[in-house]
């Protein structure tokens, strides 16, 4: 293993590879190095919606891979990483947050007592998130949504607060996490592919997932062939997508 690569080598490396070598394993631990470094990615209000299943066993990835579509990222990955949403999780994570808090600012402190800090910080996990996330059939998603509206006429705010919207925040959230994972990977010589196509429905049947639960990305783990990239890389010119404002 050579020393690891610096950020930008690393960005500069990560191709996505579409055939693996079936005679070059990887090592489990180290993969699992790269998902801790996956959970400290940015995510919103530091909810951490997500969860990571690690796929090492050989027979799972092959009752996978067919809902993979038999692409060959995934036949013949050496392992892979599904990333999964939980935004159903929210009032777990609301309260992992404040227990955080009671061990930074102590517990039970009176609100006299609190520094402005803390009052902030356990109003917003104890008012502010649940308002945002709390939805009755998208029915009160709506009244909150009119409501923003209405406020929003006469000065800025937040208005991503449907059931829709807070979807499209988990998913991001999980993506930034899915970057990082793929990141840090590059940076000891692995290589991945996150593989958009896929059943997503059969494979949340296939690891229990509850109803809940949404797979936002299936990354797929090996060391790349020769032929395992698929042309040079072809990017947009710079210039037409970097706007200096």
């Amino acid at each position: 293993m050579t020393n690891e690569k610096t950020v930008s080598e690393a960005i500069q490396y990560r191709r996505s590879v579409r055939i693996f070598d079936a005679e070059k394993p990887l090592d489990t631990s180290l993969v699992k190095k790269c998902i801790e470094q996956a959970t400290l990615a940015p995510n919103s209000s530091n909810m951490q919606l997500w969860e990571f299943y690690h796929i090492t066993s050989k027979d799972m990835i092959a009752k996978i891979a067919p809902f993979c579509f038999n692409q060959n990222a995934a036949t013949t990955a050496q392992q892979l990483v599904v990333f999964v949403v939980r935004k159903d999780l929210w009032k777990q994570r609301a309260k992992a947050n404040l227990k955080f808090m009671d061990a930074v600012f102590g517990e039970n402190n009176p609100k006299s007592e609190q520094r402005s800090r803390e009052k902030v910080a356990r109003n917003y996990y104890g008012k502010i998130i649940p308002f945002a996330y709390v939805d009755f059939f998208g029915i009160l998603g709506w009244f909150k949504y009119l409501m923003i509206l209405i406020i929003g006429l006469f000065r800025p705010i937040y208005r991503e607060v449907r059931q829709k919207d807070m979807r499209i925040v988990a998913h991001k959230s999980a993506g930034l996490a899915a970057q990082n994972f793929m990141t840090s990977m590059a940076a000891i010589d692995y290589d991945t592919c996150p593989m958009e196509g896929s059943d997503t429905w059969r494979v949340k049947r296939v690891l229990g997932l509850p109803f809940g639960a949404e797979i936002n990305m299936i990354v797929s783990c090996g060391i790349r062939t020769e032929k395992g990239v698929y042309g040079e890389r072809f990017r947009i010119p710079f210039e037409e997508v970097y706007k200096e404002v």
